[in-house]
């Protein structure tokens, strides 16, 4: 049996916001995009390149949601990799993209790494990968 890695679902409160996020800062595209009305949420995928050759990320709203969801003690972060982590955070930052953790060596390791937070308070570590 042959398996693909499809997305990864995240729940978000304001799927505007989070779609500007991962469109405009890190430079997703959204693939598609579908409201359920009977079920009172949409569901929108977003990812670099087409769903076939690529993991996704689905980001999905619950209309009715009025509080911020839960991030919980499961989920640990997405990770993209960058070709400059120093100049991608000082543009993200600039864009005033909240940086959790600054640009730099791993602590156990040599891998250049940072952090950043979406909208809804996800994690999305940087990897520079030269």
């Amino acid at each position: 049996m042959s398996f693909q890695f499809l997305h990864t679902m995240i729940r978000v409160k304001d799927l505007e916001a989070s779609l500007d996020f991962y469109t405009r800062h890190l430079g997703m595209q959204v693939l598609r995009r579908k409201d359920y009305p009977d079920g009172r949420f949409t569901l929108a995928f977003v990812g670099y390149g087409s769903e076939e050759a690529n993991t996704v990320v689905e980001l999905t709203h619950n209309w009715d949601q009025a509080e911020p969801y839960s991030i919980g003690t499961g989920f640990g972060h997405l990770a993209l990799g960058v070709p400059d982590i120093y100049a991608t955070c000082d543009g993200l930052r600039k864009d005033g993209v909240k940086i959790t953790r600054e640009p730099g060596p791993m602590k156990h390791g040599t891998t250049v790494i940072a952090f950043i937070e979406d909208p809804d308070g996800y994690k999305i570590e940087l990897i520079e990968k030269k």
